[in-house]
């Protein structure tokens, strides 16, 4: 992974961002077509269409348009902050499944912190500030179900 501050222009930051969606866009279409459980199939298919948005959202703005940014305030559960760190398997069951996407949105929200700190521009610090904001909500639904199926059953 190529280090933070070794970024050069707006667009080279604009440009990393746009290849880890695309990255978390492959991955959630690539273990969606592995997994045999329908249910997981769903969930993983509705993350990469989210994935996707983001990437043509970042594109967008690369290209000059406007962005307007969400005002509410996400809440983490931290649930990912208390689970074992595990990797995707082709037979990884419900639990699993919802383990490695939180912990992927959760690495998403980090990248978008750091993006916004070291961007040095008012509006792109704006646009992944809202972006993590953006990962922060796919988590947060993620730690909903998680919470809902999971803790419940325990």
């Amino acid at each position: 992974m190529q280090p933070l501050a070794g970024f050069q222009s707006v667009d080279g930051i604009l440009d990393f961002a746009i290849e880890k969606e695309a990255e978390a866009h492959d991955f959630y279409i690539d273990w969606s077509g592995r997994l045999e459980a329908a249910h997981l199939k769903e969930l993983f298919l509705t993350f990469a269409a989210e994935e996707q948005k983001h990437k043509v959202t970042l594109e967008r703005i690369k290209q000059g348009t406007a962005f307007l940014p969400s005002a509410s305030q996400v809440t983490d559960l931290k649930i990912v902050d208390y689970l074992v760190d595990i990797g995707p398997t082709p037979d990884m069951d419900y639990q699993e499944a919802l383990i490695i996407a939180m912990r992927r949105e959760k690495s998403s929200i980090k990248l978008y912190t750091d993006l916004a700190a070291i961007s040095g521009d008012d509006e792109l610090k704006t646009i992944f500030q809202a972006l993590a904001k953006e990962e922060a909500k796919h988590k947060l639904r993620l730690e909903n179900e998680y919470e809902k199926d999971i803790y419940r059953e325990n």
